[in-house]
């Protein structure tokens, strides 16, 4: 197969990926990969694969093309083919939840210097690299990272990748319980979807949905929050979306956990952690765990409740998610507290604060700890946060 018959095959796949015929796609795009001798056909062949599985969730497949996509960028022998293909590789540990993995690739990526295409991409390496950070709970890196990410979109009118940086930030402050930011981030990613997402995937109009029904959600706007999730699973099933609608099922489940329906709750939670599961997305996992234990402790099923809590805090330690880790720390508190076990009660309290300065999450002008509960916060030059009282 020459240089322009890899060109049509190569328009025909995306032109049937776009108007959701995924599977026949991924054929069209397989069949040039076994048989174009042209490398950069092959090359952007490989990203187009690797994009539909990213989306499909399949990341284990992602990242085997991501492999593949490296040994073609060094037979090009071009430093842009190579950083792509690095960043892909970022990418995929990414969403396989491989943390220290992504931010060694994204190193990588940041210093191969290559031509403009390059420079361009480094907004992308930075948000990879911003998420890696926050996966760890590592935040004054990842708030870098994430600022970084939005001077390159602002630098190179990138209304894409400010909507994707928007969404990230959304997550960031509602981890660290900054509300009003946590929901400021995501409206701002969908007023862009609004004003310049025309051509856009509706991917990005899920997506910002859904953040922001997370953060109407801790807000106390459940209504609002339903509305939200809604409209992103909408678009996620319409896509095939599994990722999307993991997530979605999740907040689903943490709504109806905040009514205290608790029998409407276990359901979602269930379906979210078999997609969670089948993806490999270990962090979202964590996040069910989380909301399944609180679910027992509504019904005062403490025991089962403790049993959630050792697998999730299996999961936490293996990701290194430090944040995760103090969650749990703060439920078994409460639990050995109701259940009168002072000395395991105790341990965890210390283990808590331990997790708190490991974080280093505490206000560098009042010493409160940040996180715990709504507060806004203010962010200085240098990444580190206070509280804005």
């Amino acid at each position: 197969m020459g240089q322009d018959q890899t060109k049509q095959q190569i328009e025909k796949g995306l032109h049937l990926y776009q108007s959701n015929q995924t599977e026949k796609a991924l054929q069209v795009w397989m069949r040039v990969l076994e048989k174009s001798a042209d490398p950069a056909g092959r090359f952007r062949v490989l990203g187009c694969l690797i994009t539909a599985h990213a989306e499909m969730g399949r990341y284990k497949d992602m990242l085997k093309f991501a492999v593949v996509q490296i040994d073609t960028a060094r037979e090009l022998e071009d430093p842009d083919y190579l950083t792509e293909s690095y960043l892909n590789l970022a990418r995929s540990n990414e969403k396989l939840c491989e943390f220290q993995k992504t931010i060694s690739y994204c190193k990588t990526c940041l210093n191969m210097q290559g031509t403009a295409v390059s420079l361009q991409l480094n907004g992308q390496v930075s948000l990879s690299m911003g998420n890696a950070f926050l996966g760890l709970s590592t935040f004054q890196k990842a708030l870098e990272c994430f600022e970084k990410a939005l001077r390159y979109a602002h630098n190179n009118d990138d209304k894409m990748l400010e909507c994707r940086v928007c969404c990230s930030l959304g997550n960031f402050y509602a981890q660290i319980k900054d509300y009003e930011k946590a929901l400021f981030f995501p409206c701002k990613a969908a007023e862009l979807v609004n004003d310049y997402g025309k051509g856009w995937s509706l991917k990005y109009r899920a997506m910002s949905q859904y953040h922001m029904a997370v953060a109407y959600r801790k807000l106390g706007r459940l209504a609002d929050a339903m509305d939200c999730c809604e409209e992103s699973m909408k678009i996620a099933l319409q896509h095939g979306d599994r990722p999307l609608q993991a997530l979605c099922l999740l907040c689903f489940a943490d709504i109806h956990r905040s009514r205290k329906d608790v029998q409407t709750a276990f359901p979602r939670y269930d379906s979210s952690m078999s997609i969670m599961t089948e993806i490999g997305n270990r962090l979202g996992l964590i996040q069910v765990l989380l909301g399944v234990t609180k679910c027992w402790m509504i019904q005062r099923e403490l025991d089962k409740a403790l049993e959630s809590i050792e697998k999730a805090q299996e999961l936490a330690e293996g990701l290194g998610n430090k944040l995760g880790l103090l969650k749990l720390h703060c439920l078994c508190e409460r639990i050995y507290r109701a259940k009168g076990q002072q000395r395991e009660l105790r341990d965890h309290v210390v283990k808590f604060h331990e997790c708190v300065e490991e974080m280093e999450l505490y206000c560098g002008m009042c010493g409160e700890s940040i996180g715990e509960k709504n507060n806004q916060l203010q962010a200085l030059p240098c990444s580190h946060f206070f509280h804005l009282k």
